[in-house]
């Protein structure tokens, strides 16, 4: 599938060996060209950024109750952790 409706601009990326072969690999299995893969990579990586851990799962910080406020500092939950 070309994407021939707005003018592009060339762009020259340096790939390890594998990774161009898993480029390849993908484009063929979605009957598409490498550079259409790496467009669409690219730009759900500028659209989609990542989210934090804490922005993802934040609504369950503190909904436990009666555990200890942090279990990473709470010496005595952590004493026989690894034995």
């Amino acid at each position: 599938m070309r994407n021939t409706q707005q003018p592009m601009r060339v762009v020259s990326i340096k790939l390890p060996v594998e990774l161009d072969r898993e480029l390849s690999e993908l484009a063929r299995k979605r009957r598409s060209t490498r550079s259409a893969v790496v467009r669409n990579a690219l730009q759900a990586l500028v659209h989609n950024p990542r989210r934090s851990v804490t922005s993802t799962a934040g609504n369950l910080v503190g909904c436990l109750q009666g555990a200890p406020r942090d279990l990473a500092t709470a010496r005595r939950h952590l004493a026989d952790y690894g034995r």
